[in-house]
């Protein structure tokens, strides 16, 4: 893997091969998306201070449905832990292997409890449409 920025016509010949439209429109966010790649290794080192936090913070920026950020994330750690979730996720040993595994969830119970402590109404919660909501907020994040 090279440090080097490529064109975008770069990057989709690198992804599509030769079929490429002869007319390239480049934009800094289709660079972004076409430069996408997807790490299965992890160094052991710790996360320095400050980068989980402004990861959940840049995660809390994205998109969501009525602003409503229905979801959210459990740092996991522990070995054993790591270990189960691998196993749940098909036996997948990069969880085992990294340092620190992110859970990104729905989660109603955070508005639920919000609406309580505010003594307001919060029906809706349990309808599908409420669920699909926070699973897509959770994968936007």
């Amino acid at each position: 893997m090279t440090n080097s920025v490529l064109t975008t016509q770069e990057l989709l010949h690198q992804r599509y091969g030769a079929d490429i439209p002869a007319t390239i429109i480049s934009h800094p966010v289709v660079d972004l998306l076409l430069s996408h790649r997807s790490v299965r290794s992890y160094s052991n080192e710790p996360l320095p201070e400050g980068v989980l936090e402004t990861m959940i913070a840049a995660a809390q920026s994205a998109s969501t449905s009525s602003n409503l950020q229905t979801w959210s994330v459990v740092a996991v750690t522990d070995p054993e832990r790591k270990d189960r979730l691998a196993t749940l996720a098909g036996n997948q040993n990069q969880i085992r292997r990294a340092p620190l595994f992110l859970v990104w969830l729905a989660d109603l119970a955070r508005l639920a409890h919000a609406a309580e402590t505010r003594q307001m109404p919060h029906e809706g919660l349990d309808y599908l449409e409420m669920w699909l909501v926070g699973v897509i907020d959770a994968a936007l994040a």
